[in-house]
């Protein structure tokens, strides 16, 4: 059972303001950081330099091996233990999936799908991105997205956020999707009477705004949980109490050398937010690898996974 801490009308004023500011930010193009700075994007000199990239892999022929490496996705069973978890949900299994980019590589969704057909779990969070590019259609990804929601359906909800691909567009088909949007708000997830808090944030990424900042600021739950789609809002979250914060959009860098170093990983709060797990005081972090790729359909040094996490106290 779940509950959202905002009543409806109000949650719905603030997803038609919500709406209205991120479409300005989606249609001048630019990136809106939470320094202030804003800046071109520069995505499309990035698929150029992309495309060079594969050329020189295809004549090396390293990319039929990245190719297949990208379709292996590993289940990754995690156990973390929190002193102050309620009670009730000690064994709390949460299906944690993120970086789907449904449409980088054909037949992905049946992929995905056979890997988490059988996993047992309470609770299902997306930590963003869910098509390839970061404009332009997203028609392509509907169907696929409906056909996996009958697998992530869980008894205390199925909760995503976005991500720096995706766009405001995409939550006019909520209800098709099997999934509750998480826009800056809050939700209480009640078992035996007991709650813990899951806090979701718009994309820090692109699109930051104040309301990812003030969501942070609740009272009165003895475990909270947030996601978000970059480790950007850790620091904050950690400074009001969040015990658990879930993240993804670094893909593990995707291409890594044999030591696992991410020769791109598209973010600069510090090479421990990559991958896996870190700590900002009290609070416990984890950065998922991801499902899916971005840019290019090659994986190196860098299993894709989605992530069981088991909560116990």
């Amino acid at each position: 059972m779940y509950q959202f801490l905002d009543p409806p009308e109000l949650r719905k004023e603030k997803r038609l303001i919500w709406a209205a500011t991120r479409s300005v930010l989606e249609n001048v193009g630019f990136v809106n950081k939470r320094s202030g700075k804003k800046s071109k994007s520069n995505w499309d000199f990035f698929v150029r330099l992309l495309k060079i990239f594969a050329f020189l892999l295809k004549i090396t022929g390293y990319y039929k091996k990245g190719y297949g490496n990208a379709k292996k996705i590993r289940v990754n069973e995690l156990s973390l233990k929190f002193p102050n978890l309620p009670p009730a949900f000690n064994g709390f299994r949460i299906l944690h999936l993120s970086d789907l980019h449904i449409d980088s590589i054909p037949g992905y969704i049946s992929i995905l799908i056979d890997k988490i057909k059988d996993l047992k779990f309470d609770i299902c969070l997306l930590t963003g991105d869910y098509r390839r590019d970061i404009s332009g259609s997203f028609s392509q990804i509907l169907i696929p997205v409906k056909i996996l929601s009958k697998y992530i359906q869980a008894p205390y909800g199925t909760f995503a956020v976005l991500g720096n691909h995706d766009t405001y567009l995409m939550a006019q088909y909520e209800k098709d999707s099997g999934m509750e949007l998480l826009i800056n708000e809050s939700v209480e997830v009640i078992k035996d009477g007991q709650k813990i808090l899951i806090t979701g944030t718009d994309d820090p990424f692109n699109f930051f705004t104040e309301p990812a900042i003030l969501c942070f600021e609740t009272r009165g739950y003895s475990f909270k949980i947030a996601m978000v789609h970059t480790s950007e809002l850790a620091r904050t979250a950690s400074e009001n109490k969040y015990d658990l914060y879930l993240c993804g959009h670094t893909h593990g860098g995707q291409i890594c050398l044999k030591e696992g170093f991410p020769l791109i990983s598209h973010q600069f709060e510090g090479k421990q937010f990559n991958r896996g797990f870190w700590k900002i005081g009290n609070m416990t972090g984890y950065t998922s690898i991801g499902a899916g790729v971005s840019g290019l359909p090659v994986r190196y040094n860098c299993k894709a996974e989605v992530t069981i996490l088991n909560l116990s106290s």
